[in-house]
């Protein structure tokens, strides 16, 4: 009967070492989904953050446009004033 007993003990730690290295692993598989999700939702805000910053240039670029053409047409008066 103690050889079973310690067969049984032996067995028991054995199972103890199974169920945490499956709990440990679980939480690592979970871990791994979050930082999947979060990986995701920074490259859609790096995305909207990019788009955003090209209209932001696209506008800028209009409005050095318009004050070229201004800088010019003024230029231009001042000339023919001459």
């Amino acid at each position: 009967m103690e050889e079973f007993d310690r067969l049984i003990g032996v067995q028991l730690q054995t199972m103890d070492k199974l169920l945490f290295l499956q709990s440990e692993i679980e939480r690592c598989q979970e871990i791994e989904r979050q930082l999947r999700v979060l990986q995701e939702l920074g490259a859609v805000s790096l995305q909207e953050e990019i788009e955003q910053k090209k209209s932001e240039l696209a506008e800028i670029q209009k409005v050095f446009e318009k004050q070229t053409e201004e800088v010019i047409r003024h230029f231009q008066l001042e000339q023919a004033a001459l």
